[in-house]
């Protein structure tokens, strides 16, 4: 399966239980909306469902604080 915007707002609204609207330029971590935990959470998501490894030096708020960014980033790996 690829990674794409809507899956990974299905994700985090349905596994992380989160009730805010979502969307793809939603700020997920520097307006508090998600945590580490969260993160490490969807990091494993990301990197299962686009069968890919995230470096520890891209998670960072550039590449991680909305849903565009992270699927801009998996995409820009392949």
């Amino acid at each position: 399966m690829a990674l794409t915007e809507q899956n990974l707002i299905d994700f985090l609204k349905n596994s992380l239980n989160l009730e805010e609207q979502i969307k793809a330029d939603t700020e997920l971590f520097s307006t508090g909306l998600l945590d580490s935990v969260a993160m490490m959470n969807m990091i494993v998501f990301v990197e299962e469902t686009a069968r890919t490894e995230i470096h520890p030096g891209d998670v960072n708020l550039e590449n991680f604080d909305t849903v565009a960014r992270i699927v801009q980033l998996v995409e820009s790996q392949s």
